[in-house]
């Protein structure tokens, strides 16, 4: 999946459970937690496997279940000593959401060799073409087929819903860029 389809589908799933548990839009430090969340397992494990070659493929050691465990232990221990939950709960959700939406459609027929990562090191990832770093795997891996459409759609979907938030977290972002500019 593309890094929109992540940040789409990480989205759509918190502001979802937000409103529905607290009958309000994410609030701006948890959504940025989130978007970060939902990118990280790509940009740890793909410099390692396609740039550094220290990782047998670019879904492996934090595509793993095994090193989202270990996360959440740690990431919950430290934000809540740092009264900061909700900003831990979002990386989780965000990097959680990543790993699932990795799992390809045919798992759903029954064929679970595509995600054997997830059990990684237990079991071999799937096999994985050869890239010679992160440019060539974006020049030769994709290509816009229909799950790539599909995950356009999806992260048009998630701005309209996260525009109807208050665009939460655009603020803190774009904040220090405008004192930056206008010094």
């Amino acid at each position: 999946m593309w890094p929109w389809g992540h940040l789409a589908v990480a989205y759509l799933l918190y502001t979802a459970v937000v409103h529905r548990r607290f009958g309000r839009p994410p609030r701006a430090l948890p959504a940025i937690a989130l978007a970060v969340g939902s990118q990280t397992p790509d940009l740890i494990d793909k410099p390692l496997a396609w740039n550094v070659g220290i990782l047998p493929g670019g879904r492996t050691l934090s595509h793993s279940v095994f090193a989202l465990a270990a996360l959440v232990v740690a990431v919950l221990a430290v934000a809540t000593r740092l009264r900061r939950r909700p900003l831990g709960v979002g990386f989780l959700v965000g990097y959680g959401s990543h790993l699932l939406a990795d799992v390809p459609p045919a798992v759903f027929g029954g064929d679970f060799s595509g995600a054997t990562y997830l059990l990684w090191p237990v079991l071999e990832p799937p096999p994985e073409e050869p890239v010679a770093g992160i440019l060539d795997a974006i020049l030769s891996y994709y290509e816009l087929g229909a799950f790539e459409w599909v995950q356009f759609g999806l992260f048009a979907v998630g701005a309209v819903v996260w525009y109807r938030d208050g665009m939460p977290g655009l603020g803190l972002v774009t904040a220090p860029l405008e004192r930056w500019v206008t010094a």
